[in-house]
């Protein structure tokens, strides 16, 4: 690819070549979405005319080439299809990376970069054995075997579709906006050329505020403009990923659960959190939750402790008899018929032993809660004696205990469990640790450590798993590799519990989970709204999507690194184009692409990773940086536990993030307490899309504020999060317009986040002059004629 230029097709792997015209073949005009001209054919015979991606409509022009050009090509179709299965970010192929030292003494982790190199040098030498063989002569492969290997029909579909909504009920709502926009330009019409003399300075302050208020309709409004529908489908994802008498194929996901203050956030609820995530329908060496204590209280560390416990009991009881939620106490709590499609016989016998185990379980936490209420003056002991390295919550170590998984701990019917990992990062006097952000950056790198899944699902501690398939649902999406690969998220809509029949506080936010979020699923992606979010790693990490063109730096030809391993020639570019890549590079964090140091031999690449610096990008850990490479996720299999715990302890350090980009380019942003939404919105400045998945049955459940002050303070902290957003230099209305990654009306939605606040202002101004008008006599509206009163009237 760095010869030619031209990126890949997404469904077969091939470049994706030129048109007749010598211009890149594209096949939609709407997303730029790779795909060859052989798989373009192949869509289009099958009936498939809108793109796989958006959903938008092919172009006539190409949809007429292919019906006249016939045919012709359906062997070498046949050929692109079979091999699409190995392509793709989320093929399970796992580098093989040799045991690495930890020990941070060992400058800059040089033997990490040897043995990628070797590695390298193996894959290099496989490829020229598969070359020497004559072109003419393709390995013919016996029909019996191709019909062995040849995937069933439901596991060669596609894993998810979007279909747009139905014109006839889309249509009548774009009428209503562009009659609406009709009615608003008359109108300032006749307010602006009919001003007001006798009181000009209030009638001024009126249209400002009226012309306010329309520019905010119409942010809200537009990107709005497109919505669109999907579905996934979970049974084409078991069939491709996990077949009968073969390991499950599908991708490892790490869990966040984040918690600060237990008297404020009850153990109860983190624990029922927790249990949700445990008791998941997927497979178990697929899971890891990592429970963020970032207020170090020994009160959480202990319930997780009989959360442990009670996990042996539970996870077997849910998946026996499939139950949802799988929640214990909102499982409970239910009321309607416990005995409705549970045939088993002994389901009834076994769910009253079970409740009163989960009655005893919750006296022994409500126990600790009232044990927690009064501090000892000597502050907390645990039970060998010996101090809580937590007593004081902003001068404390760095903890990390490891309770299910790998520890041995197998549940009541002998099974293994998923992994349970309590994490209290290291906080020092003098730090600035940036709350729940720099939370969650820690948690990035300690999962990286450990498990290093290549997906990410953050949760906040009241949030519970309502929907035990919601994590095939994202999967249908990000393991798609006709989709999936320029996706960096995928976010699921808020649910509440405890909201009352008239929604007194507006909780559920209907118009904007329901409307809103559709409608930015058809443009480039929902905004990331802070939980029940199913990540990329590789998009926080910061690097670009695979799809995006790679960048020809310009900088090159002055380097160090161009002068001592010279690279191949490269075609004339325009000098717009130039000064275009040259923008993409502030937008992205990671040095280099992973796919672009393979095109180098073994001595570039030595050299160019020894300059791309990647501990000033992810820190001092050669084991993280490591992991980081490592697309598909997965741990060296000859990593040592207690040097991986130890080297963990040590990326949680407060001074970690010192002079690297953590929180500036990479994971969570800081600079905003909506850390959710800036996020988000870079992810997205790189070329990322984000989709929008909504189950039948609702992914995720909260619990909503059942108080007025509560809500306000809720509604406060995203306006002041507004506000920092819109005076940083990641504000939505100058940064990231370098490169042209980010849709104009994707801009604009995020626009209309951070200005919303702003609002206030003239609503309060707004509403003030009438009682101005009413106390001066002065009036904003121009006396009405006796001819306009009739015509009028």
């Amino acid at each position: 690819m760095m010869e030619s230029g031209a990126p890949l097709c997404h469904s077969c792997g091939d470049q994706v070549g030129h048109d007749a015209n010598g211009d890149l073949f594209v096949a939609c005009h709407e997303c730029n979405y790779h795909m060859c001209k052989s798989c373009f054919e192949y869509e289009i015979k099958e009936g498939r005319k809108v793109c796989l991606r958006c959903g938008s409509p092919y172009d006539e022009n190409l949809l007429d080439d292919v019906e006249k050009k016939g045919s012709g090509n359906q062997s070498t179709m046949a050929s692109h299809l079979n091999n699409s299965q190995d392509v793709g970010i989320h093929a399970r192929h796992i580098s093989s990376v040799s045991t690495v030292d930890s020990e941070m003494n060992d400058e800059y982790g040089n033997p990490i970069w040897k043995n990628r190199v070797e590695s390298w040098k193996d894959k290099k030498n496989k490829k020229k054995k598969s070359n020497t063989k004559p072109e003419t002569e393709p390995a013919q492969v016996p029909p019996e075997q191709q019909m062995e290997e040849k995937p069933s029909a439901e596991a060669s579909e596609p894993l998810s579709i979007v279909y747009p909504i139905p014109r006839n009920k889309l249509t009548p709502y774009r009428a209503v906006i562009i009659m609406r926009l009709i009615i608003l330009g008359l109108f300032f019409h006749y307010r602006i050329t009919n001003p007001v003399d006798s009181a000009f300075g209030l009638w001024l302050t009126s249209v400002i505020c009226e012309i306010w208020f329309a520019f905010s309709w119409v942010l809200d409004q537009f990107p709005k403009w497109n919505p669109v529908n999907r579905e996934a489908f979970i049974d084409r994802l078991s069939a491709r990923y996990e077949r009968e008498g073969e390991p499950s194929q599908l991708a490892a996901v790490d869990f966040f659960v984040s918690t600060v203050d237990p008297l404020k956030e009850p153990p109860l609820i983190t624990a029922n959190t927790v249990l949700s995530i445990l008791a998941v329908d997927y497979p178990v060496d697929k899971v890891s939750c990592y429970v963020s204590d970032d207020g170090a209280a020994m009160l959480t560390f202990e319930s997780l402790v009989e959360t442990a416990e009670f996990a042996r009991k539970w996870v077997p009881f849910c998946k026996k008899f499939s139950i949802e939620p799988r929640a214990p106490e909102f499982y409970f709590s239910q009321k309607i018929d416990y005995l409705k499609d549970k045939v088993q016989p002994s389901f009834v016998k076994e769910r009253r032993a079970m409740k009163r185990d989960y009655e005893e379980y919750k006296v022994r936490v409500n126990a600790l809660v009232a044990k927690a209420q009064k501090t000892p003056d000597e502050g907390w002991t645990m039970q060998d004696g010996t101090p809580w390295p937590g007593n004081n919550t902003r001068d404390h170590p760095g903890m990390i205990q490891v309770f299910l998984g790998n520890t041995g701990a197998r549940d009541i019917e002998g099974n293994e469990l998923p992994r349970l990992v309590y994490v209290s990062r290291e906080k020092r006097p003098g730090y600035q640790h940036h709350k729940k952000a720099g939370a969650e950056n820690a948690l990035v790198r300690v999962s990286a450590v450990l498990t290093n899944a290549p997906y990410i699902l953050n949760l906040d501690c009241d949030h519970y798993v309502n929907n035990s398939k919601a994590v095939r649902e994202a999967m249908c999406i990000l393991m798609d590799p006709q989709v999936g690969r320029d996706v960096c998220y995928v976010q699921f809509p808020q649910r509440f519990d405890g909201i009352d029949r008239s929604d007194r506080y507006a909780n559920r936010n209907i118009v904007f989970f329901d409307v809103n979020m559709k409608g930015l699923d058809g443009i480039q992606g929902p905004m990331y709204v802070g939980t029940g979010c199913v990540f990329n790693r590789q998009a926080l990490y910061g690097y670009g999507p695979p799809s995006m063109p790679r960048l020809r730096k310009g900088k090159e030809s002055s380097s160090c690194f161009s002068c001592c391993c010279p690279t191949k020639k490269k075609p004339a570019q325009d000098p717009a184009e130039v000064y275009k890549d040259a923008k993409r590079e502030d937008l992205n964090a990671a040095i280099f692409n992973l796919t672009e140091i393979d095109n180098y031999d073994e001595y570039e690449r030595s050299m160019l990773i020894s300059q791309l610096s990647f501990e000033k990008t992810f820190g001092l850990s050669s084991v993280f940086i490591e992991s980081t490479l490592m697309e598909n996720g997965g741990v060296p299999e000859s990593a040592n536990s207690s040097t991986l715990i130890k080297e963990a302890i040590h990326v949680i350090g407060c001074g970690f993030e010192e002079k690297t980009e953590w929180g500036k380019e990479i994971g969570w942003i800081y600079g905003s307490v909506t850390e959710d939404i800036l996020s988000g919105f870079k992810m997205h400045c790189r070329g990322w899309r984000s989709i929008y998945c909504m189950p039948v049955r609702p992914a995720f459940k909260g619990s909503a504020p059942i108080n007025l002050s509560d809500r306000l303070h809720q509604v406060l902290r995203w306006a002041l999060g507004s506000v920092e957003i819109f005076f940083s230099r990641h504000c939505p209305l100058w940064y990231g317009y370098g490169g042209g990654r980010l849709k104009w009306l994707q801009r604009l939605a995020y626009i209309n986040t951070i200005v919303y606040p702003f609002t206030s202002l003239p609503l309060i101004a707004y509403c003030t002059i009438p009682a101005v008008c009413l106390l001066t006599g002065k009036f904003i509206i121009p006396t009405v004629t006796s001819i306009v009163f009739l015509f009028t009237s």
